[in-house]
């Protein structure tokens, strides 16, 4: 079945549109536990058929030992209810390895879902992202038609803007 996905950018952290704060939410890093990052990856895209969810351990381990990426547990009351995993990209026409940071992964797990967590945990999501590197200017994701029927909606509430649509297979 075919999904059209949605690329959607910031190019300035003034432009985020910060959601309403949620009490007690929170984003830690969580890079060195392996087994928490993998366990919220299931969770939150087997409802949507992310290839991620059912990733073989020979590919974790190589997305773990990226020193590149990074991952955050979004919790909610000091328990893990989402995840965001970013990683720095080129800009290959400025020849430098951190102008870009991409929003690799950004969910809740299916119970945190449709509790007014969503817009909050993008907000702080969003602000790693312009803090991942100094030379950021320019915050990017992409969703999918396939994604939780709010992702859109959401991304575009906090200010990302699309800027490419694509169908794939």
């Amino acid at each position: 079945m075919s999904h059209t996905r949605t690329y959607l950018e910031m190019t300035s952290p003034d432009e985020l549109v910060p959601g309403r704060p949620v009490e007690d939410l929170t984003v830690t890093p969580i890079d060195d536990q392996p087994e928490l990052i993998k366990d919220l990856e299931r969770r939150i895209g087997a409802p949507y058929g992310w290839k991620s969810a059912n990733r073989p351990d020979e590919e974790w381990v190589a997305l773990l030992a990226d020193p590149l990426r990074r991952r955050w547990a979004v919790r909610h009351r000091g328990e893990p209810v989402g995840l965001v995993e970013l990683a720095p990209r080129a800009d290959p026409g400025e020849g430098q390895s951190d102008t870009e940071a991409e929003i690799v992964t950004f969910g809740l797990v299916p119970e945190a879902v449709g509790k007014g967590l969503g817009g909050y945990a993008l907000t702080l999501a969003l602000r790693l992202a312009w803090e991942l590197h100094p030379g950021v200017r320019r915050v990017w994701l992409h969703t999918s038609s396939q994604d939780h029927p709010n992702a859109l909606r959401n991304y575009q509430a906090r200010g990302l803007r699309p800027y490419r649509t694509d169908e794939q297979p």
